[in-house]
């Protein structure tokens, strides 16, 4: 998408959510997160988060840190992104081996440009069977850094990942890694995960919300959309399921409309464990490892459990 794509799509999602406050009189807190690949391949990348904040969207990058240097990390502070997650896969030994040699030393070269900065910064590992063991070591580093937060997710096997699909970990380990990651109630740096099973795990809600409209859980055609590069529109960017295109239909008739995000807010289309769930309307699992890991099977399933769902 060219820049005045980008503007004009920027400026039809503010009008949407301003629409909708008014005629619902809903209160939206509106966020673009700008990623890849990597962002900042990109050349116009500023004006992009100029423009977008212009309209009053908070603006959050995640990256691997790699070309972030003083200059750009300083641009990013003056323009008010509220802050970056850069991708740490485990101590350098175990980063190089999922990201490559010696980009563990450059993603910290640029995570401390961001800090000099005064930028929010967030670490993030997504756990698989090669670096799950290192996570109480990413909490020492985060520390010793002075990076505020430290998130974790799990591994999706599609695209670049679909290689890994026999690194996924298996329920039973998902369960005892975070059942030791929240028992260190950290508070520097903050542990944070957007995994709707994590969520689950110390919550009391055991009402059943079948056609009640979801409060929480995975985004995926709920809170937010994906928009690619070529402005193909997906309800999650590692759910290569095409709903439409911001380069000839309205992303108001995309949420309206679309089939696919119809059923991702329907429990009775939701398939297995998921559809019997009494957390459904908080949860939901994740779409985008039910899909993966189905279509490993033979079968691309968006709607198919969430095959590391631990929770009863």
């Amino acid at each position: 998408m060219s820049f005045s794509e980008i503007k004009e799509l920027s400026a039809e999602v503010s009008d949407m959510l301003k629409a909708w406050q008014k005629a619902y009189g809903i209160k939206f807190s509106p966020s673009f997160s700008i990623t890849g690949g990597e962002p900042f391949l990109r050349k116009d990348l500023f004006e992009i988060i100029s423009e977008i904040t212009n309209h009053g969207f908070e603006i959050y990058l995640l990256s691997n840190g790699i070309l972030i240097n003083k200059e750009k990390a300083s641009r990013l502070s003056e323009l008010g992104v509220k802050g970056v997650q850069v991708s740490i896969e485990g101590p350098e030994m175990i980063h190089d081996l999922i990201r490559g040699r010696n980009s563990f030393a450059s993603s910290i070269k640029g995570v401390l440009c961001l800090l000099d900065s005064g930028m929010r910064v967030t670490l993030n590992v997504t756990l698989s069977k090669i670096n799950a063991g290192y996570f109480m070591r990413l909490i020492t580093l985060a520390s010793s850094l002075g990076v505020q937060r430290l998130g974790f997710s799990r591994l999706v096997p599609s695209g670049r990942g679909a290689g890994m699909l026999t690194k996924m970990l298996g329920k039973e380990k998902i369960e005892d890694i975070y059942d030791e990651i929240f028992s260190l109630n950290s508070s520097v740096p903050e542990i944070v995960t957007g995994d709707p099973v994590a969520s689950q795990m110390h919550s009391s809600s055991e009402e059943d919300y079948a056609g009640v409209v979801p409060l929480g859980g995975c985004a995926a055609g709920i809170s937010g959309l994906t928009i690619l590069p070529d402005g193909t529109v997906t309800p999650c960017r590692r759910m290569p399921i095409p709903i439409g295109n911001v380069r000839k239909d309205r992303l108001r008739e995309i949420w309206a409309t679309s089939e696919v995000l119809e059923r991702l807010r329907n429990k009775s289309s939701y398939k297995g464990k998921c559809g019997r769930c009494r957390r459904w309307s908080n949860c939901r699992g994740c779409r985008a490892i039910a899909y993966a890991y189905s279509q490993s099977k033979g079968k691309a399933d968006f709607l198919a459990e969430d095959p590391q769902c631990f929770i009863d």
